[in-house]
């Protein structure tokens, strides 16, 4: 089709993903009703994976060069630690406030009396914890290849920042390896802007196996405490977000979650907030984003900011509790909040990592971990919206920082403009 064929405009990457969405949600519902969900779960998810499979493909060369890049463009090692400062400041304040959103209105359901108790008696789950301090430890590498081949986050962001500053540092001697750093971002970057591409397609293949395979039955009894995660979801980005944007950026709500859908539909599929991560980039730069504060932003928050994560830590801790019969306390509730912020920094941003993060949190309040029984079965709709606020709260950081470093250089804000 031409694109200036009859003088019709092409739909833009957001309509067809939502075209996508919404074409899997019909196939799901079709294939559940005709019982073959086996048929979607052997032939048309595998094609969602090799999709996933494709943007996590990318994923260690986007974070090592994105972040590396971003560092040199900086041009001033200074100038990194300031931006650097603010940005965990800023994600681990938004991630608290998600906390004590979640926790809220967990418990305004929960003295109605509308979370059930239930038969918890023969549950078995298990799952490892992390140890605060192992995580720490395990942040700075041994091996400089180790993070590259595992795809370990945490350690891969500090190589990238180390691998910056030397570039920085070295001065003359840094500028050869310093242009490789940026050519071989650009190449990355358009090998990424070829999967993106075939987004709606990924979109419609894991949508309709999820679908199918679920089907209305997914929900069941624990419909409530979706929907109490899915209230606390939408009041941390209308209110939070959209303070965020509106007073700290002077970015109009509106123009911010336009600009940012095709990256939030992507990440409310795939649940990954890795694999979102080139498309969260994209549409940052888009909205007006200096490049060199995204690429070093985002790939950070895709690692260690988590507010939908701690929002559906929080609901479902008072959900177990409730299960088994348990009142939390202001104190533990409160050792919660610190535990799942503290937490959240050592969580990799890949589909169902915030289960891993939940077994630690109720430990921490001498919850049973065998609780995450109860909510494993509808986990992946959890993950859905989780990985959604992950993701736009990555974006609104990256957003005001750009704001701050345009209005330093006298530089005006482009969406001001629109």
């Amino acid at each position: 089709m031409s694109q200036a064929s009859g003088g019709k405009r092409k739909l833009s990457l957001a309509a067809w993903i939502f075209i996508g969405m919404f074409a899997g949600i019909a196939a799901g519902i079709a294939f559940n009703m005709l019982n073959m969900a086996d048929f979607t779960t052997n032939y048309l998810k595998p094609f969602g994976t090799i999709y996933i499979n494709l943007l996590k493909f990318l994923v260690v060369p986007v974070v090592l060069l994105s972040i590396a890049n971003g560092v040199v463009s900086l041009k001033d090692l200074k100038r990194v630690g300031t931006i650097g400062g603010k940005t965990f400041l800023y994600y681990m304040l938004t991630t608290a406030l998600a906390l004590v959103i979640g926790l809220f209105f967990a418990n305004v359901f929960r003295s109605l009396n509308w979370f059930p108790k239930l038969e918890t008696t023969d549950l078995a789950y298990e799952a490892k914890s992390s140890n605060l301090m192992q995580t720490i430890v395990n942040i700075f590498p041994s091996n400089a290849l180790a993070p590259l081949v595992n795809a370990d986050m945490l350690p891969l962001i500090v190589s990238a920042l180390f691998l910056g500053a030397g570039i920085l540092s070295a001065g003359e001697h840094g500028k050869r390896i310093g242009q490789f750093v940026e050519d071989a971002y650009e190449v990355t970057m358009k090998i990424l802007m070829m999967i993106i591409k075939i987004s709606p397609f990924g979109v419609f293949f894991l949508m309709a196996d999820v679908i199918a395979v679920n089907g209305a039955a997914i929900v069941g009894s624990l419909a409530l405490v979706i929907l109490v995660a899915f209230i606390a979801y939408t009041v941390h980005v209308v209110v939070v977000y959209g303070f965020s944007v509106n007073f700290l950026s002077k970015m109009s709500p509106l123009t911010f979650f336009k600009g940012m859908a095709p990256a939030m539909i992507t990440a409310f599929t795939t649940t990954s907030s890795n694999a979102t991560l080139p498309l969260t980039i994209e549409c940052s730069n888009n909205l007006g984003a200096d490049p060199e504060v995204s690429s070093f932003v985002l790939p950070l928050g895709a690692t260690i900011n988590m507010d939908g994560t701690a929002i559906y830590m929080g609901v479902t801790s008072v959900f177990i509790a409730s299960c088994y019969g348990v009142d939390l306390t202001l104190g533990q509730m409160a050792t919660i909040v610190l535990t799942a912020t503290l937490a959240s920094i050592g969580t990799a941003g890949v589909s169902g990592a915030g289960m891993i993060m939940l077994a630690m949190v109720l430990q921490s309040v001498n919850l049973p971990v065998a609780g995450i029984a109860l909510i494993a079965g509808v986990d992946k709709l959890f993950d859905m919206g989780r990985t959604t606020l992950n993701i736009t709260g990555d974006a609104t950081c990256a957003i005001w920082i750009s704001r701050i470093e345009k209005e330093k250089r006298g530089a005006p804000l482009p969406w001001a403009e629109k």
